[in-house]
């Protein structure tokens, strides 16, 4: 098993990473009454496979924002995907 060093600048890059997709993600949620759902959360919703809810991401159907290796999905954006699905 080979062992690597995190380094006090590798620990402030990723304080500034994550800094930089929250500030995102507050930024693109408008009046921050918009609720965010995890992948899970989308799945059980749409009824969908992992596999899927790639590819709608891929696609740009559904978009998302990544913060730290999640996708989070804005709950309206979901919502419309289930009004789409009924016509």
């Amino acid at each position: 098993m080979s062992h690597e060093l995190i380094t006090k600048d590798d620990l402030e890059k990723f304080r500034q990473a994550l800094l930089n997709d929250l500030t995102t993600i507050i930024r693109t949620s408008g009046n921050n009454a918009d609720e965010w759902l995890r992948c899970s959360d989308v799945r059980k919703l749409l009824k969908i496979s992992t596999g899927t809810i790639q590819n709608l991401r891929i696609s740009g159907k559904l978009k998302s924002n990544k913060v730290g290796g999640i996708h989070l999905y804005k709950k309206s954006d979901v919502e419309n995907m289930i009004v789409g699905k009924g016509k």
